[in-house]
């Protein structure tokens, strides 16, 4: 859930409508909020980058990763509706805009820190959700109208006190890095799901066999014997060995499964359109932390939306009683 949140910090990231096959629809009213309504190809918008995770760190797919899903798609929703009960009542309370220039930073911001810095894979990613970048620059200026809100509601609240701040800071600057500039050393052995010379080579077959080399690496064999025997890359000759491999030259999702994942750990099988990868990080580097001055109306804001939850939450439920709310999904 970790990164849910973290959407919705910055809105603030599991599926779909009846997580099936129709999951990944991108049709449909998913709720109704004084009668504003949120889409299907808003939440699915928001689940893109989990989901995309997800797929890859769990390709046989199954229970777990249904429940994951659908329990994410619940927690998106939540918010959404929240969202705009706050955006009804800036409509009917406040009068003004969000200047350009922020939206335009804000979207810069989100490119760079979910998207490894790529506009190409940050306009894949709109596409898989049924969003044109249009719709995408409307949903940031309502994250931003909501940010607002938010500190307006605020204002006069109980204010953080400089250890409170630094705490922290301390405790989320690494979240807050430049992500573009995170490198690492991994090992890695990649199976490849087909193989034209061989029938008998199925992306089933290719699955189980990378799960029992999982299993191997698990029970301590060599990493580097292993993938010298089965990996089907150019790294195989160096035993699967990689180093200094920069985030941003890799996919957003396996980027941040491997980021996320302890040193030393064994992960995998990790799927893809062409085949199963499997790794073990040998090292992390981090990208450049924000120093506190650069960021501390955010970091106060955290510090306040916490120490004032019981004043947001009486907020909150003015807004939800004096609204129409109709969930659809």
């Amino acid at each position: 859930m970790k990164f849910i949140q973290r959407l919705f910090v910055i809105a603030a990231l599991l599926p779909m409508l009846a997580v099936t096959a129709d999951a990944r629809q991108v049709t449909g009213i998913a709720a109704k909020v004084n009668g504003s309504v949120i889409t299907i190809n808003e939440v699915n918008y928001h689940l893109t980058p989990y989901r995309q995770q997800l797929d890859a760190a769990m390709p046989r797919k199954g229970t777990q990763y249904n429940q994951l899903l659908s329990k994410a798609r619940g927690e998106i929703l939540e918010n959404l509706i929240e969202r705009e009960l706050i955006l009804s009542e800036f409509k009917h309370s406040i009068k003004g805009s969000i200047p350009a220039h922020a939206i335009d930073s804000e979207i810069d911001r989100q490119v760079r820190e979910l998207y490894n810095n790529s506009r190409r894979e940050f306009n894949k990613s709109l596409k898989e959700a049924g969003v044109t970048p249009s719709q995408h620059r409307k949903e940031t200026e309502k994250k931003l109208i909501v940010q607002a809100m938010r500190a307006q509601q605020f204002k006069n609240a109980v204010p953080p006190l400089p250890s409170e701040v630094q705490a922290e800071y301390n405790r989320h600057k690494l979240k807050m890095r430049d992500q573009s500039g995170d490198a690492m050393d991994y090992h890695k052995i990649y199976i490849l799901k087909n193989d034209p010379s061989n029938a008998l080579v199925t992306p089933k077959v290719q699955l189980e066999l990378a799960e029992s080399i999982v299993d191997r690496l698990k029970k301590g064999e060599d990493f580097a014997t292993l993938a010298k025997e089965y990996s089907a890359d150019s790294y195989a000759e160096d035993g699967g060995k990689i180093v200094n491999q920069k985030r941003t030259d890799l996919s957003p999702a396996f980027a941040s499964i491997l980021m996320e994942t302890p040193e030393g750990k064994v992960l995998g099988p990790l799927e893809d359109g062409r085949g199963f990868t499997i790794v073990r990080v040998d090292k992390k580097r981090y990208g450049p932390v924000p120093p506190l001055s650069k960021v501390r109306k955010v970091i106060e804001s955290r510090v306040r939306a916490r120490k004032n939850k019981a004043k947001h939450d009486r907020w909150m439920k003015r807004l939800r009683s004096n609204a129409m709310i109709q969930k659809k999904i």
